[in-house]
């Protein structure tokens, strides 16, 4: 046995022994509360498994004890009284846990990212259930930014290969997964909608919406974890975006389209008119829109503008 085998088969070992931990928790669970030691117990035990996974790579494992961790935190924090529905979703999250544990060296990292993706929900409908007992407001998970910046990263590889149907679906898939991460705040799940219908629109070219869908997402993902999710909102340029809109470069009026079928988007703001480009918020993308909008001669007269501006 070389020495990686080695050292997960003393995760696993040691990560039955929090597991078993966490079952004696879960079974009587109001009385662990009462007692702020036990609670803190369960907390460490489902904190040594999210670390132990995270440090060998397995992803699917430390992201589903992390958001144990969550609820046990609040737990911990705010004592509610249990009832069947809070152990009902803890044991289908601790049974979730347990399985894709036993899946360790047998099932590939996709099959296990899909089982800690279906388990989500239920620790979503937890932590809400959590927060409204406890008192608190919808909160973001603790490794919000981190997921986010994780899934924005495949976002952005997406945006570097060719545009196209196909593309553009898998982009919005990932827009639904950013929605999940951050279900608990509707501000957020706005913007990714907002994000999701701009990049159902065909005529909004990977040039311009990369730059903007990127930025925005980014900005709101540290507002997220600031503690400012109520700040986070869209811009005007990627809820005209969202809408049916003409392409930004092109010199004459385009045909509309409807709207692309994002349920959950809202209200289109009006379409830009012929005359009208959407500049991103970010200086590299902006300036590829007016280098593609206008003209050499165009260029330099806005160049002399902007520069009396800066200088006035």
């Amino acid at each position: 046995m070389d020495q990686k085998q080695q050292i997960i088969g003393y995760f696993i070992e040691e990560a039955r022994e929090h597991m078993e931990t966490i079952e004696r928790g879960l079974l009587s669970l109001q009385a662990f509360c009462d007692d702020s030691e036990q609670m803190n117990e369960l907390f460490r035990a489902a904190h040594s498994v999210k670390g132990g996974a995270n440090m060998l790579g397995f992803k699917a494992v430390g992201h589903v004890a992390h958001r144990m961790e969550d609820c046990f935190k609040i737990l911990k924090e705010s004592p509610v009284k249990v009832d069947r529905q809070i152990e009902d979703l803890f044991l289908k999250g601790f049974d979730g846990l347990q399985e894709l544990l036993g899946s360790i060296g047998s099932g590939s990292e996709e099959q296990n990212e899909q089982a800690s993706q279906r388990l989500e929900p239920v620790f979503q409908q937890l932590q809400a259930y959590l927060d409204k007992l406890s008192g608190q407001g919808p909160r973001l998970p603790e490794d919000f930014n981190t997921q986010v910046m994780g899934v924005l990263r495949e976002v952005l590889g997406l945006f570097k290969q060719a545009d196209g149907p196909a593309t553009r679906q898998k982009l919005q898939a990932y827009c639904d997964r950013l929605a999940q991460i951050g279900a608990a705040s509707e501000q957020w799940v706005n913007l990714v909608q907002t994000a999701k219908g701009a990049i159902g629109n065909p005529q909004a070219n990977f040039k311009i919406l990369a730059p903007l869908v990127i930025t925005e997402l980014k900005e709101a993902a540290q507002k997220g974890v600031m503690g400012k999710a109520a700040e986070i909102q869209p811009s005007a340029n990627l809820q005209k975006l969202g809408g049916a809109v003409a392409k930004a470069a092109a010199p004459a009026a385009a045909t509309p389209t409807a709207a692309p079928a994002t349920p959950a988007a809202p209200p289109a703001a009006a379409a830009p008119s012929a005359n009208e480009v959407v500049i991103p918020k970010d200086p590299k993308g902006a300036a590829q829109v007016l280098v593609k909008t206008f003209d050499r001669k165009q260029l330099t007269e806005l160049a002399q503008i902007l520069v009396k501006v800066i200088k006035g």
